[in-house]
């Protein structure tokens, strides 16, 4: 390994950094965006029951906000659930917007890590063109400096394209999966808003929609 390091030259060094860094945020994405932490299985359901057993204090939205992403969004369902419906949606998509921020968070890292991690391999083969040009001279080549020249350009090309093919990967899946977080969170706090909309009183049972056949069929 250090062999190769030596022979890639000293443009190396700034590829290896990057590749560092583009495995320092995969990893860090990757247990950030676990199915649990965004979307926790039932939490739904356990809202629902929160709000049936009237145990929506502040206090308990609160927690909620703090439990996940998705709790973030049902806890500003509950806060607006009484207020005009252009002004719940607002709100939702207000707080929907921030929890994309924070799930987007590193991605746009690893596109840029994809796009420029050539242009250092390019780089570095620049500086192996500079060392082999530099080899010769009126009187003849130095056979070692060529070689070094073509191993500083060699490798440093091939080490470039190494780290931009599975930053991209990584860019474009993990884009994927918080856009199926995000469908799935606003089809949850729609649910959310037609249950407790059907739960506002009428003739005396605020707890009707709750309590409704379809309450089951929109947990699922």
């Amino acid at each position: 390994m250090l062999s190769i390091l030596r022979d890639a030259g000293w443009p190396i060094w700034f590829l290896l950094a990057t590749s560092v860094l583009c495995l320092a945020l995969i990893f860090e994405r990757l247990l950030s965006l676990r199915r649990s932490l965004v979307i926790p299985s039932g939490l739904l359901a356990q809202v629902m029951d929160m709000v049936r057993n009237r145990q929506d204090s502040p206090e308990a939205l609160n927690r909620l906000e703090r439990n996940s992403p998705l709790g973030r969004v049902l806890a500003e369902v509950l806060r607006y659930r009484n207020a005009p419906r252009d002004e719940l949606r607002s709100a939702v998509e207000d707080v929907g917007r921030a929890v994309a921020h924070d799930l987007n968070r590193y991605v746009a890292a690893l596109g840029t890590i994809a796009v420029i991690a050539p242009l250092l391999g390019l780089f570095g083969t620049v500086v192996g063109m500079i060392d082999i040009f530099g080899s010769y001279s009126p009187v003849g080549g130095d056979p070692a400096q060529l070689a070094h020249g073509i191993s500083v350009a060699l490798y440093n090309t091939g080490f470039g394209i190494l780290i931009a093919i599975p930053a991209m990967i990584f860019h474009r899946y993990l884009r994927g999966r918080i856009d199926g977080y995000l469908h799935q969170m606003e089809q949850a706090a729609g649910r959310a808003a037609r249950i407790l909309g059907g739960s506002r009183p009428r003739g005396g049972d605020e707890d009707a929609g709750l309590r409704d056949p379809m309450f089951q069929d929109a947990l699922s």
